[in-house]
């Protein structure tokens, strides 16, 4: 028995393939390298759902939007005891609040729903009302304007949407493979996003990037990097943003991301002192890692890179996973409608390695 399954194949899809030894991502028959900075997410959900939903539309721009302004009614629903949690678990509970189903409508509300029930969230959190969603402009633009309350740059939107599209899909990793389990036993998309919500949260998957920045906080200075690493990892702490469990080369997200990250530094004041800074943290680290453990390739992953760019986005770290949600639901639902149009219940078996018991004499 592989050990999590390592190695394991457990579905058959069209969707993605994750090439861990050429550090290569394919999405729907695209690289990563053709998709990330010149597609929209509209355009990728589009790509992913293709063949899924008889009624998908040419143009998913003008549904998604409407969907905007449908989910927004729930936000109503947020009160003194959501506010006290984590954006996170807030997003997931005004989502769970969504009718389950498995047609297009469904679909569009979830995807809908991480982008208006976060920035509904934090602003709620920081004492301001939530914005009403623009259903006029793209998904990206609307998330940043609901967030900030005002008009995003293009060279911002246009870094939000290159995130979301390196984020939709990433093969059969954890929160997909819960989605796909649930989806399989016909629970509906709703109930399939919410198990990917829910696996998404925890720390060795989607809830790394915000501790990302409480590392380079506490850094502080370039020359400051090699000690406190060091030091980190004789007290046996994970190294957030290096390392993956697929990628044996550098993740191409990771270079996505910096790129995103460098175009958006054009225009700031503040972002090429910060790139600089985290640039060289990288450096340090990987260095310190090829020396400990030289028998493994442990590079810069998507979690790196994703922290520097929801910063410069305005996002507050505790909202990083929600983002994260945002981009992949995406992919969450073509992979539910994928099981449920090809795939039986999943139900693997697990070996007995307890005590028998006692046969009597």
């Amino acid at each position: 028995m592989s050990d999590g399954l390592e190695g394991v194949v457990a579905a058959d899809t069209v969707l993605s393939e994750v090439d861990g030894q050429a550090g290569r991502l394919i999405i729907r028959g695209h690289s990563l390298d053709e998709l990330a900075g010149r597609t929209t997410y509209e355009e990728v959900v589009r790509l992913l759902w293709d063949g899924f939903f008889d009624d998908l539309p040419v143009d998913l721009g003008p549904a998604l939007g409407a969907a905007r302004l449908d989910v927004f009614g729930e936000v109503t629903a947020l009160d003194t005891g959501l506010l006290d949690r984590t954006p996170i678990e807030g997003m997931r509970a005004l989502t769970a609040r969504l009718a389950d189903g498995d047609d297009l409508a469904v679909a569009l509300r979830l995807v809908a729903a991480p982008a208006v029930f976060t920035a509904a969230m934090v602003r709620a959190q920081s004492g301001e009302a939530p914005m009403r969603p623009d259903p006029s402009i793209g998904h990206a633009a609307d998330s940043l304007r609901m967030l900030r309350g005002k008009p995003a740059t293009r060279a911002e939107v246009e870094a939000l949407d290159t995130y979301l599209v390196t984020v939709s899909d990433h093969g059969l990793n954890a929160s997909t493979f819960a989605a796909r389990v649930i989806a399989s036993t016909r629970a509906g998309l709703t109930s399939a996003v919410l198990g990917g919500i829910s696996a998404l949260k925890g720390p060795l998957h989607g809830g790394a990037p915000g501790p990302i920045i409480d590392m380079l906080d506490a850094i502080g200075r370039p020359d400051n990097a090699r000690a406190w690493i060091e030091e980190s990892l004789d007290q046996g702490d994970r190294l957030m943003g290096f390392g993956h469990r697929v990628y044996r080369v550098r993740d191409p997200r990771a270079d996505a991301l910096k790129m995103a990250v460098r175009k958006l530094t054009e225009g700031s004041n503040a972002m090429p002192g910060r790139l600089a800074f985290a640039e060289a943290v990288e450096a340090a680290a990987l260095a310190i890692l090829k020396e400990r453990k030289p028998d493994r390739s442990l590079q810069t992953n998507v979690e790196f890179y994703t922290a520097l760019l929801l910063e410069a986005l305005a996002y507050p770290p505790s909202a990083f996973t929600c983002v994260f949600a945002t981009g992949r639901v995406g992919g969450w639902i073509a992979h539910a409608r994928e099981q449920l149009v090809g795939g039986r219940l999943i139900r693997p078996q697990s070996r007995y390695i307890g005590p028998q018991p006692r046969i009597a004499a």
